[in-house]
């Protein structure tokens, strides 16, 4: 299996359990009486949300599996997403500025999901001194982008 195929295999499991909302177990040992043979997973990376995980697009849909690395000092604009993403922060401390100006901090480790629309207007920044490498499960209408460049918000300050 190649390491992109791994990849994106596990990462539609973690888009699998946003998606259908019960929990996907992936296992090495034999389970049940049909015991595997010649299959391996490559976990990529893992993160824990307090929050539920929900995601619901109408019509076709297309899931987009992405790697996204944000150097130091790095940022990405302001944006939105036209559907919503399920994100798993594989190294690094990401810092998303909101559209009320609040922040919140991801870690190593931890997951959020990013939710679509305008009103969901952020920018993720890198302030650490390592890279910041993220995992991201993309669920959006099926043909369109997967962001849309957003004005600052009143409340932000010119980065």
């Amino acid at each position: 299996m190649t390491k992109l195929l791994a990849r994106s295999f596990a990462i539609l499991a973690v888009a699998a359990v946003a998606v259908i909302g019960s929990p996907v177990a992936f296992t090495t040992g034999s389970v049940g009486a049909t015991p595997g043979s010649g299959v391996s997973t490559t976990f990529l990376a893992q993160g824990t949300s307090d929050d539920d995980v929900r995601v619901r697009v109408k019509g076709p849909t297309e899931v987009v599996f992405a790697e996204i690395t944000i150097e130091p000092g790095g940022f990405t604009g302001w944006h939105t997403h036209p559907g919503p993403l399920v994100v798993a922060v594989e190294s690094g401390t990401l810092t998303r500025y909101l559209a009320d100006c609040r922040t919140e901090t991801s870690t190593a480790g931890d997951s959020f999901v990013e939710h679509a629309g305008r009103r969901a207007v952020h920018m993720g920044v890198n302030q650490g001194r390592e890279p910041v490498v993220l995992l991201v499960s993309y669920v959006v209408p099926a043909g369109g982008p997967l962001r849309d460049e957003a004005p600052e918000p009143a409340c932000a300050t010119t980065r």
